[in-house]
Order: C-alpha cells, then sequence, then structure tokens
C-alpha cells in the first residue's frame, strides 16, 4: 500500500539588490531615520517609566503613543507607514523580552542600547501594506515603497508561483541598498524519486569538501587571498586623523571589501552545495561542533574564511526542500579508521595519504574519511549504534 504523501511548508528568504536613484536613496534615508528617532524615543519612553514608576510598559501602551505623535507630525513621522512603524515597536519589544528571559537565565547580557545612525540599517514592511512588488508592461519587476515610489530592483529570480510572500526587509549596507522578501512556499507534497547515489561528504581546511565517491573540492580561500589589500587599507586608515572624512571613506573601502569577499564565499558555497543536491540521493555530514576550530588561535581564521557552518546550512535547507534525507554522525574516529577493512590506523593531521598495513588500502584521507561517514549514516540506525560494516561490504556505494 502506498503511503500517502507527506504535507510541506518552507518559509525563505528572497534577497535583491535594489538600484534606487539620488531621489529616492535619499527618500528611503530620511524613512530609515524617522523608524531610528522612533525606536530610540520608545527605549527613552520605557527607560523614564520605570524609573519614575518600577513597572514595565508593553507593546500596546507605546504603540497608541506613537500613533497619536504620527498624527501631530503630518511633515516627517506621517510619511513613515503605519505597519511599518508598528514593527518598529514591535522589535524594540523583543529585543526588551529577550533581555529579561536572558536576564532570568543567567546569562551575561547588555542591556538594549540607543541605535546611532551607523547602527541602525533595517526597516520592515508588511507586504502589500506600504511595499510590494509591481510589474510594468514590458514585464519589468519594480518596488513600490509607499512615499519613495517604484524602485528598480535586480530581479535575478523570480519567486515561485505558490508562496505567499509575508513581509518586506529594506536593508542599507555599505551605501547600498537590498530587500528581503520572506516567503512561505504553499504546502506541496514531497514526492521525490531518488535518482542519484548516496554520499559521503568530509569537511577540511585544505579542501573544503571531500566526497566519498572521489572527488575533491578545493578551499579557494577568499580572505587570505585579500589579506594584502586588507592590511594596507588598514594600514592607511590608522594614519589618518580619527573622525575625519578621509578615514571615513577608507572604512567604507575595507567595509565593501569584506562584503565582496563574503559575497564570493557565499556564491562558491551555494554553487556547490547545489551540485551535491542535485546529482546524490542521500548525504551524510559530520556533526561537528565548530568551537575548537573558531576559539584556536591557529585554526580560527581558516576556520571561518572555509564558512564550514554556512556549507551545513546551506546543505540542510537545499536538501529538505528537495526530499533528500541529510544524516548528521559523530566525527569520532572517521579519519583514523580505514574503509577498507575497519581497523583504526593512526595518523597526524599533517599525514595526507591513508596507507592501511592490514588490508593495503591507499587512498587521499579525506576521501577514507567521507566513506566512514557514509557507512556510518547507512548503518541502521545511523551513527555508531549499528554493526560495523567496511566500505566492500557497500555495494550500491563503491
Amino acid at each position: 500500500m502506498r503511503e500517502p504523501a507527506v504535507e510541506v511548508s518552507m518559509m525563505l528568504t528572497y534577497k535583491y539588490l535594489l538600484r534606487p536613484n539620488n531621489h529616492q536613496s535619499d527618500r528611503l534615508a530620511f524613512l530609515l531615520e524617522q523608524h531610528r528617532i522612533v525606536y530610540n524615543h520608545a527605549l527613552q519612553q520605557r527607560i523614564n517609566i520605570y524609573k519614575e514608576t518600577g513597572e514595565c510598559i508593553g507593546y500596546d501602551t507605546q504603540c497608541k503613543h506613537f500613533r497619536d505623535i504620527r498624527r501631530e507630525n503630518p511633515d516627517t513621522l506621517r510619511l513613515v507607514n503605519a505597519s511599518s512603524l508598528q514593527r518598529t515597536l514591535r522589535r524594540l519589544d523583543r529585543t526588551y523580552t529577550s533581555f529579561f528571559r536572558r536576564l532570568q537565565s543567567g546569562e551575561k547580557v547588555g542591556f538594549p542600547r540607543f541605535k546611532a545612525r551607523s547602527r541602525f540599517n533595517t526597516m520592515e514592511y508588511t507586504y502589500g501594506d506600504g511595499c510590494k512588488l509591481r510589474t510594468s508592461k514590458r514585464k519589468y519587476v519594480f518596488l513600490y515603497v509607499q512615499n519613495v515610489g517604484e524602485i528598480r530592483i535586480c530581479y535575478h529570480r523570480a519567486i515561485p508561483e505558490d508562496t505567499r510572500i509575508n513581509h518586506a526587509r529594506i536593508t542599507r549596507r555599505n551605501g547600498r541598498w537590498y530587500v528581503s522578501l520572506s516567503i512561505t512556499l504553499s504546502a506541496t507534497p514531497v514526492q521525490r524519486t531518488p535518482t542519484g547515489k548516496p554520499v559521503g561528504v568530509d569537511v577540511g581546511l585544505r579542501r573544503i569538501a571531500a566526497l566519498s565517491t572521489g572527488e575533491l573540492i578545493e578551499n579557494p580561500r577568499w580572505l587570505r587571498n585579500n589579506l594584502a589589500r586588507l592590511r594596507r587599507l588598514q594600514r592607511h586608515a590608522s594614519r589618518q586623523v580619527k573622525g575625519s572624512r578621509r578615514q571615513h571613506t577608507t572604512y567604507q573601502r575595507i567595509a565593501r571589501l569584506y562584503e565582496k569577499i563574503e559575497n564570493q564565499r557565499r556564491d562558491y558555497l551555494h554553487k556547490i552545495s547545489q551540485g551535491i543536491v542535485k546529482k546524490y540521493a542521500l548525504i551524510a555530514v559530520e556533526d561537528l561542533k565548530l568551537t575548537f576550530m573558531n576559539r584556536s588561535r591557529h585554526l580560527a581564521r581558516a576556520s571561518y574564511d572555509a564558512g564550514f557552518g554556512i556549507f551545513r546550512r546551506m546543505l540542510e535547507y537545499k536538501a529538505e526542500s528537495a526530499g533528500i534525507p541529510l544524516i548528521a554522525v559523530s566525527p569520532v574516529n572517521t579519519s583514523q579508521a580505514c574503509s577498507g577493512c575497519g581497523r583504526i590506523v593512526p595518523k597526524d593531521v599533517s599525514v595526507r595519504v591513508h596507507q592501511c598495513l592490514h588490508c593495503g588500502l591507499t587512498l587521499d584521507r579525506d576521501v577514507n574519511a567521507a566513506r566512514n561517514i557514509l557507512m556510518l549514516a547507512l548503518q541502521n540506525p545511523p551513527g555508531r549504534g549499528g554493526q560495523p560494516i567496511t566500505w566492500a561490504d557497500m555495494p550500491s556505494v563503491g
């Protein structure tokens, strides 16, 4: 008897670059400044009332208060969309709630602070209320924002038809404007027939990934390739007058270079993760805890440059979207065990070739680890609870 299809709904975010003209950029900056002013005033109001009465006010009280202020200022706050202003107040309310929750749990937290212009770069809209996508007669797509107009958008990928757009987030970063649309994919049955073999993925600093099939994916090392330029710009900024316009310009150049490095990393990881998901029917990865690498004075920079955490998240949500199982197994001894006979072959990190004296298997160290990861994932139950098996016992993947 055929099992009924499982209905799945997913929430995704589509991010697009905006191309506003000078007038539209000024209007967006003006609206963002109004949101910042409301945020800071609402924070000051909470502080003052707590000092006077010893009680905290919530979102509902502040919403009524700023609704009246908005009506009294037609040239400033009245130009801001009402639901967008409410989202800014909810943002502060979530910050307060999170602060007290973490404080009660004994964590070390900082009190919500006032936002300077450089620290407040996002405003949110309820989609369809002051912010909406529009299509011209020539099929060009624009983003309409209330009191700004229709803004050109780099619509590099279309939004699926059977989706619901929940809200839009407009962000300013390094002089550029972006819009992030939060969408919910409609509940559709996932019916996917496996078309490929399972694969194990081992990540590393020398090569960003090694597959159990023997494929090695190189690590471009984006940050390391730009370190000389970064150091030169940072030395240049340190010699300039503190707070001067020239120093501010240099800091902008540094920020844009960091953004470029981030974009290169994400683009590369998107491509290789999408390729793995399209090609294989099951993906096995290590359940790595990256704390030991990110806190090491010798490995931290290389670990962040490789983006292991980003790569893992991309594989997870792409596999879920495609209906492909992704299994995380324990990383214990995956590099030391032999995939041919299952015996432990101790070797240092500097040894890059696996050579087993018991069965004579010789292959790349990372490929051997990827094979062990896949074998652990195919055990029943997955991980180290099943019976020990070797690569030779698995003709479906060998």
